[in-house]
């Protein structure tokens, strides 16, 4: 199958991404082979070709935005029915088990099912973190795209327990990036706590900000949208933003909260200025540049809150797609194919994309 690695991390100018002929890979125990559709392309795959994110493994294919369908399933996971990811226990004395999001019993995923698989690849299922819901936070848990292969590449394996079951009457050029930009939006607004009705300042509006920002406003939310590109300024004012500017300017009323999608680390103190009191900025990338010194006065008095955003759990994951289904969101896209996988980076690096990459299987 053809599929691209990350070979030598760097800029993409010194093309990290090398294009290969690869086996199409075997499923392992609870794990479904998936024939990929489309893969959205995310700026952490940007951050692993480009060496911030430091890679877990040598010659990894990226992404991790994947539709797909099921053509294989492996062997069932040995006493604890299908689809098990395993993992160091909560004791460290042997493999934990992961249960996945019907993990009550709903049998194996169907052959040519359509389905999705996201960032999340698996956790252990028995640490504290995944005993109290905070998955997201286990110790044990493995992505998509950086711990084993991802979407850029035409086949791809995943544990059945964490893929998530699509609708077939939406494209899955609308589909691939809810299940990365738009779960970890979903979160970071989560995380952000705006009040009913509030003020959300958007800082960056690329794939996960401009659906983050239109999730808010179905919520009844009031957004001003701060980033440096104009025609994304363009874009957040057609998908309904209250206001939009420069990234470094101020919005036209105190925010009650605030999410960081821009990796800039100079941006933290003038969102942290720019709220109002008792606000919250949640910061959402997995790769910040360095935050300049805060003064107390100026940024975290009166009760502002900075807070980050890791990963996601799979309850996230349901409750974008079930929002999405209730408010379609606009879904802005630019397609590439397969073989295009190195340029589409390059114009993300270069914010030369508008919305969200995808890349298209078969062209």
């Amino acid at each position: 199958m053809t599929a691209w690695v990350v070979r030598r991390p760097g800029p993409m100018a010194t093309r990290p991404l090398e294009r290969v002929r690869l086996p199409v890979p075997e499923p392992g125990p609870g794990e479904v082979l998936i024939r990929v559709e489309v893969c959205a392309v995310c700026r952490t795959d940007l951050h692993l070709a480009e060496g911030d994110l430091a890679p877990r493994r040598p010659g990894t294919v990226p992404g991790h935005e994947v539709v797909g369908r099921v053509v294989a399933h492996g062997p069932s996971a040995e006493g604890a029915g299908p689809g098990v990811a395993r993992g160091p226990s909560a004791e460290g004395a042997g493999p934990g088990v992961a249960r996945g999001p019907s993990a009550e019993g709903a049998g194996r995923i169907a052959e040519g099912a359509r389905v999705g698989v996201a960032w999340l690849r698996s956790t252990c299922g028995a640490c504290r973190y995944c005993v109290r819901g905070a998955e997201n936070l286990c110790p044990y848990s493995r992505y998509t795209g950086w711990d084993t292969d991802g979407g850029y590449a035409e086949y791809l394996t995943a544990p059945e327990d964490f893929v998530y079951p699509l609708p077939e009457d939406q494209p899955a050029e609308w589909l691939a990036p809810l299940l990365c930009a738009g779960i970890i939006g979903y979160r970071a607004l989560l995380r952000a706590e705006l009040p009913p009705g509030g003020r959300l300042g958007v800082y960056g509006f690329g794939a996960s900000a401009h659906l983050t920002a239109q999730v808010a406003i179905a919520q009844g939310a009031t957004v001003h949208v701060l980033t440096r590109a104009a025609e994304a300024r363009r874009l957040a004012l057609e998908l309904g933003a209250a206001s939009a500017g420069d990234a470094y300017g101020t919005p036209p009323e105190p925010l009650d909260a605030a999410i960081l999608f821009a990796p800039v680390g100079d941006l933290v103190p003038v969102a942290l200025a720019a709220l109002d009191r008792g606000g919250t900025l949640a910061v959402a990338g997995i790769h910040l540049t360095d935050i300049p010194p805060l003064t107390y006065q100026r940024h975290l008095f009166q009760e502002r809150t900075l807070r980050s955003v890791t990963a996601n759990t799979r309850a996230d994951g349901r409750a974008l797609l079930e929002h999405a289904a209730r408010h379609p969101v606009r879904v802005a896209t630019v397609p590439y194919a397969l073989e295009e996988a190195d340029r589409a980076l390059a114009d993300l690096a270069a914010d030369r994309v508008t919305g969200a990459a995808v890349l298209r299987m078969g062209g």
